[in-house]
């Protein structure tokens, strides 16, 4: 969906910094052991397997999280890999349902709010218009992947799921939701992946705890405004 590059739209430099020896699991269990325990904050924006297998091999990290809020799942929005999976979960569902089991603050931006952030083509020409090459950079790749979105979901402009979760870092009152039981499914050969989302609190709450706080809304204009703001200030 991003083109053979991955991020097709411009051309850009090849990159200065060279990709780490250090595994990213490693990475992980290190910076949380060398900080104080609730000053981490996890972001994962793809599967979880990472962070899973960072838990299982250091149990003792877990402690240490503050929280993690993580882009994948949905609900009302269903899948968009399988009928009721979403890709984040479905590509490793056991790793997210370690996830869910944890204990830890979690909370979770599923499709369901990134479907609502479109890039429509006003806001597309307003990033063009920023006066930066930042914003001419950033049009270029959401006008090329819009193209693919408009065509699977027939909607006016693509969803920009990823930067939900650091505009809900920095401006948590973009986004409403609540705090339900979540459970993802790792048996079905229909259903795999799928984020069982208890949002009108039919389960047990003793069987089933709420773990997660789920998020079902976006302010979409908010979102797009903060966007603009922050990529204003780069060159």
């Amino acid at each position: 969906m991003h083109g053979a590059t991955g991020l097709n739209g411009i051309a850009l430099p090849e990159p200065k910094i060279a990709a780490q020896d250090q595994h990213g699991v490693d990475f992980i269990i290190q910076a949380l052991r060398e900080n104080e325990a609730g000053t981490i904050t996890l972001c994962p924006l793809g599967p979880l397997t990472n962070i899973a297998s960072a838990m299982q091999q250091a149990p003792d990290i877990i402690a240490k999280i503050k929280e993690i809020i993580l882009m994948g799942g949905a609900y009302f929005e269903v899948g968009n890999i399988t009928p009721a999976a979403e890709f984040n979960i479905y590509v490793d569902p056991e790793a997210a349902d370690i996830i869910m089991r944890s204990g830890i603050k979690i909370t979770m931006i599923p499709l369901d709010v990134t479907h609502q952030v479109l890039t429509t083509n006003k806001r597309i020409s307003r990033l063009k218009n920023l006066g930066n090459k930042t914003g001419k950079i950033v049009a270029s790749w959401v006008d090329f992947f819009e193209r693919f979105d408009e065509e699977k979901y027939g909607s006016d402009g693509a969803p920009l799921h990823d930067p939900c979760v650091i505009a809900y870092l920095i401006k948590p009152e973009l986004f409403w939701g609540r705090q339900i039981n979540v459970q993802i499914e790792t048996q079905s050969k229909l259903t795999r992946g799928m984020s069982v989302a208890d949002y009108w609190g039919v389960t047990d709450k003793q069987e089933c705890p709420r773990n997660v706080k789920f998020l079902r809304n976006a302010n979409a204009n908010g979102f797009y405004e903060l966007l603009f703001e922050r990529l204003k200030k780069l060159p």
